[in-house]
């Protein structure tokens, strides 16, 4: 603990002498101000001037700082704050009593406001160091999470068997899409219809297609996807995601029904995956871009 200026001390034990006039209400006001109670007892309140008793206090607290710093610095910051003088009216010569008391405090926190405003501060750089070590370790662990899934990717590249690593894509954006907050749920099949996965962005629930083939995904295709959004509720939206991207007339068709999704190629994936975007972001400027545009596939390289 940083030490009390000698003045700071003085000015401690002048205050408590005169902010109340009789000995067992000091008593009582230290008493119900620190949390070590025993060692007040050991004070002869009764036989001593309160100059004396608020001496010996504070020189106690101060010489054993490894048993009574908590306390010293309550019995500090309360006295410093003490504004109700009203007790003192009762006694005669009421006006020089109170006058005494206030400017006492008034000295006390001439003296020791220093500290406290030093003590806070440091405290406010603490708490901010404090803010900003969990930052950095959140974003240790979520890079330590990306670099795994990037991980998991690169074995999907490298697995020949087409039905087995389509299964395991899905499985892998659902894994994706929970690092992200997106609220994933897994592959479904509802009155017929092979759904393979959803989740939730910004208040909208969107349905995934997720493809991985030799070929790019045609329109014919991205039509059956729009079916299966405009099957459900209104605002439901979709995502469209293939690892070898679109065909070129993706963005011809007038139909309502390609305005209900966005696409996603696999240089969208990579991007997300080596961390030079978040998932999140990505999906609020393909929304932003269709919403303005109407084009759907607005790709990393062109943000």
């Amino acid at each position: 603990m940083k030490k009390f200026s000698p003045n700071a001390i003085l000015a401690l034990k002048e205050a408590l002498t005169h902010i109340y006039w009789k000995k067992q209400d000091l008593r009582s006001f230290v008493y119900h101000t620190v949390e070590n109670k025993v060692f007040i007892s050991t004070i002869d309140w009764d036989n001593n001037k309160k100059a004396e008793s608020a001496g010996i206090l504070v020189d106690r607290m101060v010489d054993r700082p490894d048993l009574y710093e908590n306390d010293l610095l309550k019995l500090f910051d309360v006295t410093m704050h003490f504004d109700d003088f009203g007790h003192l009216k009762q006694w005669d010569d009421a006006d020089t009593k109170i006058k005494k008391a206030k400017e006492a405090v008034e000295a006390l926190r001439k003296h020791a406001s220093g500290y406290f405003q030093l003590k806070e501060e440091k405290e406010k750089i603490e708490a901010r160091r404090n803010v900003f070590s969990n930052m950095q370790k959140e974003k240790e662990s979520f890079s330590n999470k990306i670099s795994v899934l990037k991980d998991d990717f690169m074995r999907l590249v490298m697995e020949q068997n087409a039905q087995k690593r389509g299964f395991a894509f899905e499985k892998f954006l659902n894994s994706l899409f929970m690092l992200f907050d997106l609220e994933p749920k897994e592959s479904f099949r509802i009155t017929g219809e092979q759904i393979d996965g959803a989740f939730t962005f910004d208040g909208n629930d969107f349905l995934l297609e997720a493809k991985w083939q030799e070929k790019p995904i045609d329109l014919g295709e991205l039509y059956k996807f729009g079916g299966k959004i405009e099957g459900k509720f209104k605002l439901t939206l979709g995502l469209a995601v293939s690892i070898n991207g679109f065909t070129a007339d993706y963005n011809e068709s007038k139909s309502s029904t390609m305005k209900t999704m966005l696409l996603m190629d696999g240089a969208d994936l990579m991007a997300v995956l080596e961390n030079r975007i978040d998932l999140k972001d990505m999906l609020f400027r393909k929304r932003r871009h269709a919403s303005d545009t109407g084009d759907i596939f607005f790709k990393f390289r062109d943000m």
